[in-house]
């Protein structure tokens, strides 16, 4: 299962792999990169926010404030 995030307004998609967390920058173009992060393996999809929060707040900015879920279909 892989879960799209926006973080303070750059887009990571973060994928289930096995028994850990595998994250990728996502870009403009649809293009993925590593995003040079290590999830713990105990944190569960509906931490995932708050994690990343707490791990990027230093990006946030009046425009984008905030870490949020983004629901693809």
């Amino acid at each position: 299962m892989q879960y799209t995030f926006n973080v303070f307004g750059r887009m990571m998609v973060i994928a289930r792999v096995g028994s850990g967390w595998a994250c990728y920058w996502l870009g403009p173009e649809g293009k993925r990169r590593p995003a040079e992060i290590s999830i713990p393996p105990d944190v569960t999809h509906g931490e995932l926010s708050q994690y990343l929060y707490d791990i990027y707040h230093e990006d946030a900015t009046p425009k984008n404030g905030d870490v949020f879920e983004v629901v693809v279909q």
